[in-house]
């Protein structure tokens, strides 16, 4: 690769064999170790804390378990899938398919499992990775592939740790506590929630919902693949991409990137009658349906896929409760008006610390300023990939990266398609270093910050996209603008040396 010296001439420069250390062996982390196994010229290990690969599908385990993107839609473009057994997979079949790829590819051999990245300090031009088994490796790039939704986010009930029964976070799900039969609590309306309540509703004798902040339901419809349609999958795999890059998808993608980010738009307008008519049509008594209703704009908080719940609050013996919770008693749970809810096993579908990122990894720059420092406040990445004062660190869904109702896969893709171009300096030998410059990373945030200023997200809810200010942490705009700003690097917003 030719690029420009100090003195604005072009030279050659000598190539050189360098090696990468990925931290994470999710969905993004299996996407990073592939793709440099296919360039060939990167040594590189992945480091996973965890007992197998997998990452969220690994962790999580939860009767209901499912991705609310259509499974032909949440998958790897170069890996296709036609024995997908439904149009929304479950969790375990996600899994499965992130173990099928990986060794497909022959992955495992790069993949320490149990190994925990525990620091990473940038000193004399490498990264020090200090391991949670006492090694330390040495690495020129490091690629934080961790994931968002992996820290959970357990909240302060008091009381909780007087609770006689099983009480855990749908995270850490606990195959021995009672459901069949048994009196359930579920703490938490997020997607999560929804789909615990939506499993457990015919399996519980008595299932409590604590919903103090209801969410909007889109109403999508499950169904398996007949044999029929899995065959045709296997013998045209056009037919699976006619529903990936579809009508269908494709303009339900665009309705909803236009919607949030122009909330005064018709697709907004639709999208509110969507939920609203589905609120209207789905719940019969007339109290219920106001206690689901919510108060704020439809997507301002993650739009809920769901396509029966609405009928398992319905069933006998569920209930829904959207008082605040006073105290969690040895018995039960006890709600601010003296109701009083007796349980056997309380589940904490309450989300994750979504600011957390490649933390409580220690991860420390140049000059000794770590991640900590940097992010003071609320995490920000350039693009979502690079910090300032952190050299050859690349993120994949980092901070202010796209989020909504889409595959990040498809992020982690474009992603790694810019990483990429980068990783051809650092080999081709025309830099050794590459770091974002400060002022490119002011320049980006204050675009960013000034147009999510202007979406649905800052109207009237709280949510994980917040930061600390109010303002969304997210990627502004629809899919396709960061599609195009992944083409190629802005090599002026970077600091090159060789």
């Amino acid at each position: 690769m030719e690029l420009p010296d100090e003195t604005g001439k072009v030279g050659m420069h000598m190539e050189r064999r360098i090696r990468a250390v990925i931290i994470g062996a999710g969905m993004a982390g299996i996407l990073a170790a592939l793709k440099l196994k296919q360039r060939g010229d990167v040594d590189f290990v992945v480091y996973e804390k965890a007992a197998d690969i997998g990452g969220t599908w690994k962790h999580n385990r939860y009767p209901g378990l499912a991705c609310d993107v259509p499974a032909h839609c949440y998958t790897y473009s170069f890996a296709r899938n036609p024995e997908w057994s439904s149009v929304y997979a479950p969790g375990d079949e996600i899994r499965r398919y992130f173990e099928a790829v990986t060794d497909r590819y022959t992955l495992r051999p790069f993949i320490e499992l149990g190994v925990e990245v525990k620091t990473c300090d940038w000193s004399e031009g490498r990264w020090s990775i200090g391991l949670g088994d006492g090694r330390v490796d040495r690495a020129d790039v490091l690629i934080a592939a961790s994931g968002v939704l992996h820290h959970p986010n357990i909240p302060r009930i008091p009381g909780m740790d007087s609770f006689a029964g099983a009480l855990f976070h749908s995270a850490e799900w606990d195959d021995g506590a009672t459901v069949d039969g048994g009196k359930v609590g579920v703490i938490g309306s997020g997607s999560t929630g929804v789909q615990i309540v939506s499993a457990l509703s015919t399996r519980a004798a008595k299932l409590v919902h604590f919903s103090r902040t209801p969410q909007w339901i889109m109403p999508i419809r499950q169904r398996h693949y007949s044999d029929e349609e899995k065959a045709s999958f296997r013998a045209d795999p056009g037919n699976i991409d006619a529903i990936r890059f579809g009508d269908k998808y494709q303009g339900n993608l665009r309705r909803f990137e236009t919607a949030v980010t122009d909330p005064s738009s018709d697709e907004m307008r639709e999208i509110e009658q969507i939920v609203a008519e589905n609120l209207e049509t789905s719940v019969r008594d007339p109290q219920l349906r106001e206690k689901l209703r919510p108060t704020y704009r439809a997507a301002c908080k993650r739009l809920i896929f769901s396509g029966d719940y609405y009928e398992a609050v319905q069933r006998p013996g569920v209930t829904v409760e959207i008082s605040p919770i006073e105290a969690i008693e040895p018995a039960g749970v006890r709600m601010k008006d003296g109701t009083f809810h007796a349980l056997d096993t309380i589940v904490l579908a309450t989300g994750f610390a979504a600011d957390r990122f490649v933390r409580p990894t220690r991860v420390t720059g140049q000059g000794g300023v770590t991640l900590d420092d940097a992010w003071t406040g609320h995490p920000t990445a350039y693009y979502a990939i690079g910090v300032p004062r952190f050299p050859n660190f690349f993120l994949l869904n980092g901070p202010s990266g796209p989020v909504g109702n889409f595959s990040l896969i498809d992020v982690a893709e474009v992603q790694w398609h810019y990483i990429d171009q980068l990783i051809d300096l650092l080999t081709s030998g025309a830099a050794r270093t590459i770091d974002v410059r400060p002022d490119a990373m002011a320049a980006y945030e204050s675009w960013r910050t000034t147009e999510a200023r202007k979406t649905v997200w800052v109207t009237g809810c709280s949510s994980w996209y917040l930061d600390e200010n109010g303002i969304p942490n997210t990627w502004p705009k629809g899919f396709p603008e960061f599609q195009t700003a992944m083409t190629a690097p802005r090599l002026e917003d970077f600091e090159l040396a060789s």
